[in-house]
């Protein structure tokens, strides 16, 4: 008669063989550190860029107080996310809106900037509440890498040339500051009150504004954020 092993036994067996197993495997075939997991997410390799007043000449950050990017209210939406930091930038009618982003990154990569967005600003769709919203995203000009996108909203008298996929150099005119009619989507009384709303948003992590009072004065090399950045989450100072 042949007798049955018990399955306590059993399982000792399949247990000692298991750990013998292991210590006489190739060391090719020990087990491998864990990858990183989809959640990590590495700095760009293309590095940061500066990102500069959207409006040609003088202008002013926030000339009322109302407007900080730490609480200003953010409105577009890139990638399925809503963007990163807002804030207004004031100049009376007719100044020139250009490109808020710088033409190199800090690790020295050309960066090439292309319109991807063109449509009415106000959820209305009617231009005179409120203008263009001109979306815009910059890549690594040598590996196609894209870093962040910004919309620039309430711009008047936008050239028949500014239109989606067109590529934009820092001086390219996106149109104009302008005065729209009072509106919920446009809260100004005044031509003291034209603005370009901002908003900028990364493609990875978040990008940064660089904090500063209320109706602080700038030019066309003032730095007022960077993206590319790693910051943890929206609103953040650089």
């Amino acid at each position: 008669m042949v007798r049955l092993l018990s399955p306590v036994r059993i399982s000792l067996g399949i247990m000692l063989a298991t750990v013998l197993a292991f210590l006489l495997a190739p060391a090719s075939q020990a087990q491998q550190p864990a990858a990183p997991s989809e959640s990590t997410v590495q700095p760009l390799a293309s590095g940061t860029i500066n990102m500069y007043p959207p409006i040609q000449g003088a202008s002013t950050w926030d000339r009322f107080g109302l407007t900080p990017p730490s609480s200003h209210h953010r409105v577009f939406y890139n990638w399925g996310y809503l963007n990163d930091w807002s804030v207004d930038i004031y100049r009376n009618p007719g100044g020139t809106v250009v490109s808020p982003f710088g033409t190199t990154t800090s690790t020295g990569q050309p960066v090439n900037v292309r319109v991807v967005t063109v449509a009415a600003g106000c959820a209305t769709g009617n231009l005179a509440d409120g203008g263009y919203r001109i979306g815009l995203e910059a890549t690594n000009a040598n590996t196609g890498e894209v870093i962040a996108r910004a919309d620039v909203m309430h711009v008047a008298n936008k050239p028949s040339n500014i239109t989606v996929g067109a590529t934009v150099g820092p001086w390219t005119k996106l149109g104009e500051t302008g005065r729209f009619r009072y509106s919920s989507c446009y809260q100004v009384n005044g031509d003291s009150g034209a603005h370009i709303h901002l908003e900028v948003i990364n493609r990875t992590r978040y990008s940064c504004y660089i904090s500063r009072g209320a109706n602080s004065a700038l030019t066309d090399l003032t730095v007022i954020g960077r993206t590319g950045t790693q910051n943890s989450g929206p609103q953040q100072a650089c």
